[in-house]
C-alpha cells in the first residue's frame, strides 16, 4: 500500500474537526481513563470527555491569537502556565481556531468567485447575442448594432473602451491616494441626503458619470454642425435636439409636462491665463464671488480628488451644491447638486465640466461646464457649455419669461459675458497694486489705497448680489397686491458681522419695467449729473465724482467715490457714498453705500476696508428679452429693461427689538419714491427723444 496520504480521507478529516469545533465552541476531548469505556465497544475505541474552558481562557486565547496564531512550544507552556492548561491544551485549541479561521475565509471566498462567476456567465451570454447580431445595450436595454458593424468599426469600439476603463482605474487610484480609502466614498444620495454610509458602487458610479461628461463635454463643444444650428435671429448656436438624441443616445426619454430644457454654448478670449482660471472654477469660494451675479450661494460637499501629485487640478474630482440666480425676487432660483470633474488633456486643454447626481432637484444638468486653452500674452480662448434639461419655470413672473425662456437668463452667454468682465476686473486691480497712479481729486495717493477700496466695493457687490434674488435660504414678503413692481421685504438680525452695522437689517427690492434698452438706463443711473432727480441721499444737492479706478475697457466698468455736497460745505454735513457700476451684453448693475467719512480716511491710506460697515443698495438691470419684434412673440424682447431696486437699511440698532410697522411703511415709501422718480426722470428726459428708443409703453 501507498504512503502516501489520501486527499479525500484529508479533507473528511478537517470537515470532521470543524464540525467538532462547531458543536463544542471551544471545548476540547481529552481521552477517558479504562473503567470508562463501554463494553460493547471495541477495545482499541476510546470514548473521549469533553473539557469545556472558562470564558478568561477564551478571552486571553483569543487575544493571543491575534497576535500570535502559531505559537511555539514556549509560548504555548507559557499561556498554559497562566490560564491553568496543559500546553497540548492550549496547542489544540490553536490548531481548532485557525481551522475554523481558514473555513470561514473560504466561504467568503467562494462567495464573491460565485458572484464574479455569475457576472462572467451573463457578459458570455451578451457577448455570444452579439456575435449572433442581436446584441442589446446593457445601458438602456436598446438593440446594438454590433453585428452590422465592421470588423474596423469593431477595433475602435474595442480601444475606446479600454481606454475609458484605463481613465476610470486611474481616477479611482487618484481618489484613493488623496485620504479616501475604497468603501469611504460618499455616493451622491448619501452627500446629499444624509442617508445612510458610503459605498464602493457609489464612487464607482460617480466616476463613471464624470468621466462620461468629460467625454460629452468636449465632443459638443468641438462639433459644429448639424448639432449646433444658428438661432432664428443668428445671434448664437442652438443645440439641435433630434441630432443630440442620435449623437448621445443615453435614452433620455420625453420631458414630464410643463417642464422644458435649455442648452447654449459661447466662446470668448479672456484677460487671464488658464492656470488661474482653472483655480477659479475649482475653489468654490472664488467661483461663487466671481459669479456673484448668478451664484446666489454655494458649497462643497466633499472632495473625493484633489488632482494628480505635481499637477494640482489635473483629475480633480469634488461633489457640489449651488444655486443660479437672476437679480429678481419674481425668478426663483435654480438649485443643482453636482459632480464637477477636471481634466488637462493631451493637447494641453483643461476641461471642467459639471453633470448633476440626482432627479431631485428643480433644474437637472446634463454635461456642462467649459474648455479653457492657452493663448499668447497670458490671455485664455474660453468655450462655454450650459445644457439643462427638465428645468421649471411656471413660477416665474411674466415680464421675466421672455428673458427666461430664450434661455438668456441662465445660459453660457451669461457665464461667459460675466467671466470675460471679471477677468478685465482682475486685471486692472493687478495693474492698479503693481504701479503708483496719479492723484484723482486729490484723494487716492497710494497703490495700498487703491487695493482696499477695491476690496471694499467687491464686498458691496458680494453683498447686494446675494440679498436681490429669490435664494431659498430666504425669504421674501410681499407687501401688497400681486403686481410686478409690488415690493417685497425681508428682515436679517445682525450681531457679529463686523462689515455691517449693527440691528435690525430691513431689505426691500421690486422689479419694473422700462421701454428703453438697459444701457441707456444704466447710463443714466451711474451718472453722478442726474443722482439728484432720484436718489434720496442727495436730497436734491449736487453730487461730485471725487474718485474714479476703472475695472475695464468699458467705461461703464468703475468703482466711484461721491460727495454729496451741502448747503454751507461743511464737513461735518458732508455725505460719501462708494459706487460700483458695471456692464455687458447680458446685463448691467448699479450698486452702492453711505460710507462714513473717518472710516474711508483710513481705507484710501490703505487701512483694512472688512470693519467698514455696509449696507449696500442699488439696481440690476436686464433685457426684457432677447432683441426682436417688439415682445410679438413669447421668446423675443420689445427691447426694453427690467429693473430690480434694492435697499437695504438699518431699521433698528438692537439687534433683539422688534420690527415695527412703521419702518416697514417707510421703507416701503422710499422704494416706491425712488422708483416713480425714476421712471419720471427717463420719461421726461428720452420720451420722444432719440431715435431707436422703443415706444413708452408697458409690455
Amino acid at each position: 500500500m501507498s504512503s502516501q496520504k489520501n486527499p479525500e480521507n484529508e479533507l473528511a478529516n478537517m470537515i470532521r474537526d470543524e464540525e467538532y469545533e462547531s458543536k463544542s465552541g471551544n471545548d476540547i476531548m481529552e481521552a477517558p481513563s479504562g473503567d470508562d469505556q463501554d463494553p460493547n465497544q471495541r477495545p482499541n475505541k476510546k470514548k473521549r470527555r469533553h473539557y469545556r474552558h472558562t470564558q478568561h481562557q477564551i478571552q486571553e486565547m483569543e487575544s493571543f491569537f491575534i497576535e500570535c496564531p502559531h505559537p511555539d512550544d514556549t509560548q504555548r507552556k507559557d499561556l498554559g502556565r497562566r490560564l491553568g492548561l496543559e500546553a497540548l491544551q492550549v496547542k489544540f485549541w490553536f490548531q481548532n481556531k485557525r481551522s475554523q479561521m481558514k473555513a470561514q475565509n473560504d466561504r467568503s471566498e467562494n462567495t464573491q468567485l460565485r458572484a464574479e462567476n455569475e457576472k462572467l456567465r451573463a457578459d458570455n451570454i451578451r457577448y455570444r447575442g452579439a456575435l449572433l447580431g442581436n446584441a442589446t445595450c446593457p445601458n438602456c436595454g436598446g438593440p446594438a448594432a454590433i453585428g452590422d458593424m465592421s470588423f474596423d468599426e469593431q477595433q475602435l469600439i474595442r480601444i475606446e473602451n479600454v481606454r475609458l476603463r484605463e481613465e476610470i482605474e486611474r481616477i479611482t487610484q487618484i481618489a484613493a491616494t488623496f485620504g479616501h480609502q475604497p468603501g469611504e466614498l460618499y455616493s451622491a444620495g448619501d452627500l446629499l441626503r444624509s442617508v445612510s454610509g458610503p459605498m464602493e458602487a457609489d464612487k464607482q458610479m460617480i466616476i463613471e458619470l464624470a468621466v462620461a461628461a468629460m467625454e460629452e463635454l468636449i465632443r459638443m463643444a468641438q462639433t459644429g454642425e448639424p448639432l449646433w444650428v444658428p438661432s432664428p435671429d443668428n445671434s448664437s448656436k442652438v443645440l439641435c435636439e433630434e441630432e443630440y438624441v442620435r449623437t448621445f443616445p443615453r435614452g433620455i426619454g420625453p420631458k414630464p409636462l410643463g417642464l422644458k430644457s435649455e442648452a447654449s454654448r459661447e466662446s470668448a478670449v479672456v484677460m487671464m491665463n488658464h492656470v488661474n482660471l482653472v483655480e477659479i472654477l475649482m475653489d468654490v469660494n472664488q467661483w461663487s464671488n466671481v459669479f456673484a451675479g448668478i451664484v446666489s450661494r454655494a458649497m462643497t460637499l466633499e472632495v473625493l480628488s484633489t488632482g494628480v501629485a505635481g499637477n494640482y487640478y489635473n483629475g480633480a474630482l469634488q461633489v457640489m451644491s449651488a444655486e443660479f440666480q437672476v437679480p429678481s425676487p419674481l425668478v426663483p432660483t435654480r438649485e443643482n447638486y453636482f459632480v464637477r470633474y477636471c481634466k488637462q488633456h493631451s493637447d494641453g486643454t483643461w476641461a471642467v465640466v459639471d453633470v448633476s447626481l440626482d432627479t431631485l432637484s428643480r433644474c437637472r444638468r446634463r454635461p456642462s461646464g467649459c474648455l479653457i486653452q492657452e493663448m499668447p500674452n497670458g490671455y485664455s480662448r474660453v468655450t462655454w457649455i450650459e445644457h439643462v434639461v427638465e428645468v421649471d419655470d411656471r413660477a416665474v413672473h411674466s415680464i421675466y419669461r421672455p428673458l427666461v425662456n430664450s434661455g438668456l437668463a441662465f445660459g453660457a452667454k451669461r457665464w461667459i459675458a460675466t467671466l470675460d468682465r471679471q477677468c478685465e476686473r482682475l486685471a486692472s486691480a493687478m495693474a492698479a497694486y503693481n504701479i503708483i497712479p496719479a492723484v484723482d481729486g486729490g484723494v487716492i495717493t497710494s497703490p495700498e489705497g487703491r487695493k482696499s477700496i477695491l476690496k471694499l466695493a467687491e464686498r458691496m457687490v458680494m453683498s447686494f448680489c446675494a440679498g436681490v434674488g429669490a435664494s431659498t435660504s430666504q425669504t421674501w414678503t410681499t407687501l401688497s397686491g400681486s403686481g410686478a413692481d409690488d415690493v417685497r421685504v425681508m428682515t436679517r438680525k445682525s450681531i457679529d458681522d463686523p462689515g455691517t452695522p449693527p440691528g435690525i437689517v430691513l431689505s426691500a427690492a421690486t422689479s419694473f419695467f422700462l421701454p428703453l434698452p438697459p444701457k441707456t438706463v444704466f447710463d443714466f443711473l451711474r451718472d453722478q449729473n442726474s443722482r439728484r432727480e432720484w436718489d434720496i441721499l442727495s436730497n436734491g444737492r449736487l453730487v461730485q465724482e471725487i474718485a474714479h479706478i476703472a475695472n475695464g475697457r468699458d467705461p461703464g466698468n468703475n468703482v466711484s467715490l461721491l460727495r454729496v455736497n451741502s448747503a454751507n460745505s461743511s464737513q461735518g454735513n458732508m455725505l460719501m457714498i462708494l459706487q460700483e457700476s458695471c456692464t455687458d451684453s447680458t446685463g448691467c448693475f448699479v450698486m452702492y453705500a453711505p460710507v462714513d467719512i473717518v472710516a474711508m480716511r483710513v481705507v484710501l491710506s490703505g487701512g483694512d476696508p472688512d470693519y467698514v460697515a455696509l449696507l449696500p443698495s442699488g439696481f440690476a438691470i436686464l433685457p426684457d428679452g432677447p432683441p426682436g419684434n417688439g415682445g410679438l412673440s413669447p421668446e423675443i424682447g420689445s427691447g426694453g429693461s427690467l429693473i430690480t431696486v434694492a435697499f437695504q437699511v438699518l431699521v433698528d440698532s438692537v439687534p433683539t427689538a422688534n420690527l415695527s410697522l412703521s419702518s416697514v411703511a417707510t421703507v416701503n415709501s422710499l422704494i416706491m419714491c425712488t422708483m416713480e422718480s425714476i421712471k419720471g426722470a427717463v420719461r421726461a428726459r428720452f420720451e420722444g427723444g432719440p431715435e431707436g428708443h422703443p415706444p413708452w409703453t408697458q409690455p
